[in-house]
């Protein structure tokens, strides 16, 4: 287990990258990076279960945490996901105090939690590992809660101060869908909601995240107080570099 939830918890800028393309190849490239963490997206991402066991089996050597965002507060999901090995779990959609609470038990065995507990697993080593694993596991593994509705905003106080829950990430493009304003991450209704969250993580000694577009974007982000941070994606820097390259070879074409 490569536990990185001290730090985030003491507040270190911690740097990732979602991997949305179920890629082993692309996966690696990111542990490789220099990012704290990686999340693998099973909410939205091209991958299912075996792609990413795959994703853990090559990030294994690598530096970086793997984190994994399932698809659904859901604690099936996250009993199969943490037996894999990852490090931590992002949950979407959580929008009241009783969901944060449901994510936070399906995150730990009994008698904290209810997870249920296995030993032959690839977390566990297949068996040998299982005594080390359960013993750190509850403390070690990091929850991460998504921030993603105005009705969520409005509860985040609560959502803040459920024992467990570790960071409150917001979802930018759901939030600003939910909020009336789509894709207007500046507009004043988009930047008080985030505000709302930053000092309901502060009030409650929880860590605020975001997911940016663009690397000029986490000079604010880390002014404004977010320290657990992550741009883009491997889907997202693979478009942007292959339409970059082919509008290149533009000017030289010959035009009717």
């Amino acid at each position: 287990m490569k536990s990185i939830r001290q730090r985030v918890l003491k507040g270190e800028l911690m740097a990732g990258t979602f991997l949305n393309l179920g890629s082993s190849l692309t996966a690696e490239m990111a542990g490789q990076a220099g990012f704290d963490w990686v999340l693998v997206d099973l909410e939205h991402g091209g991958g299912g279960r075996q792609e990413l066991l795959l994703q853990l089996q090559a990030l294994e050597s690598t530096p970086a945490a793997t984190l994994v965002r399932i698809a659904w507060n859901d604690p099936v999901l996250f009993k199969r996901v943490l037996d894999l090995g990852a490090d931590g779990i992002m949950v979407p959609y959580v929008q009241s105090a009783e969901e944060a609470r449901k994510a936070a038990a399906a995150m730990r065995f009994p008698p904290a939690g209810v997870r249920g507990v296995a030993a032959m697993n690839r977390a566990c080593a297949f068996g040998p590992g299982f005594d080390d694993y359960f013993k750190a596991a509850n403390s070690e593994l990091l929850t991460i809660v998504q921030i993603e509705t105005g009705a969520t905003i409005e509860r985040v106080d609560e959502i803040a101060a459920v024992e467990g829950v570790d960071v409150l990430f917001i979802g930018p493009l759901d939030l600003s869908v939910s909020l009336g304003v789509p894709k207007q991450f500046d507009h004043p209704t988009v930047r008080a909601a985030y505000a709302k969250v930053l000092n309901a993580a502060r009030r409650a000694g929880k860590i605020p995240g975001l997911i940016l577009s663009k690397e000029d974007e986490i000079e604010r982000a880390v002014s404004d107080g977010f320290s657990f941070l992550c741009v883009g994606s491997d889907g997202a820097l693979v478009t942007t570099g292959m339409r970059r390259i082919a509008s290149a070879f533009k000017k030289y074409k010959k035009h009717d």
